[in-house]
């Protein structure tokens, strides 16, 4: 194999023992030429120690600071956790308290309604009129047969998390369940209608903002034989199978002789137009 000339003459120059230069250079002159005073002589081991100690001391007052600080703040920021866990709590308190409100009053006022309307066929009419409406809106409290739908989140994943129900899941059950003829629908208890928004706060599912706790128990009132074949028939139920087969999602189904579903609360009345 051929070299380039200057390659040769290096090699050619070079002596067996030449690879030791470097450490006895390094062994007689440890300092870079950069570091050495100006007369030549290189700093003093007292002026190394002091520049070394005044260093440590820095370091070592940076890092107390830091401790410090971090001791003052981490009993702060647990009384700010505190507080804030108490300020959700007595939110949810008056929150179950005005829903109680609300429903000691829709009782009040389905008294004097059947009151009023007692006594001639047009109120007769009238109040047929109304529980119509009011089962078509979800407000009236219904009872009869039906299914049940139980689900829950399913085991750890590889990467440790649980395979958790998601809102879109539950919205997805009751759209099947609607759609296979359900008459009424509620959620760990809590009344579908209309306007009732399923979403998920953090790591918990909400129905009209009321926290939901699992497992999730869907009821559905209906024909439960007209039920179940509509549900095993729409896009609710090829969804739930895949959840459960792929993701291990629990997901039970039973029918039911007979359910009682409370009354829905009223949506807010925004605009209103009289039909012809």
């Amino acid at each position: 194999m051929a070299l380039r000339p200057e390659v040769n003459q290096v090699l050619a120059r070079g002596r067996p023992d030449s690879s030791m230069d470097l450490l006895s250079q390094i062994f007689a002159q440890p300092l870079d030429p950069d570091y050495v005073r100006r007369d030549g002589r290189p700093p003093s081991p007292r002026r190394a120690a002091v520049v070394i100690f005044c260093c440590l001391l820095l370091s070592g007052l940076m890092i107390g600071v830091s401790i410090a600080q971090n001791a003052r703040s981490a009993p702060l920021m647990e009384q700010e956790r505190s507080q804030l866990r108490e300020r959700i709590f007595a939110q949810q308190e008056l929150i179950a308290e005005q829903n109680a409100r609300v429903t000691a009053l829709d009782a009040e006022v389905e008294q004097a309604r059947a009151e009023v309307l007692s006594g001639d066929s047009r109120s007769a009419e009238l109040e047929a009129e109304l529980e119509r409406l009011g089962l078509a809106a979800q407000t009236v409290a219904v009872r009869g047969p039906g299914l049940v739908i139980t689900v829950d989140d399913g085991p750890q994943g590889a990467d440790g998390k649980a395979n958790q129900v998601l809102d879109s899941d539950l919205q997805q059950m009751a759209n099947g369940l609607w759609a296979a003829g359900a008459e009424a629908i509620a959620i760990n208890g809590h009344r579908l209608g209309p306007g009732t928004a399923i979403r998920i706060a953090g790591d918990a599912i909400t129905v009209d903002y009321r926290s939901l706790s699992r497992p999730y128990r869907m009821e559905a009132i209906g024909d439960p034989d007209t039920l179940r074949s509509g549900w095993e028939q729409g896009a609710g139920a090829e969804l739930w199978n895949h959840l459960r087969d792929d993701y291990g999602l629990r997901y039970e189904m039973a029918d039911s002789a007979e359910l009682e579903l409370p009354a829905g609360r009223q949506q807010q009345l925004h605009a209103a137009e009289v039909g012809e």
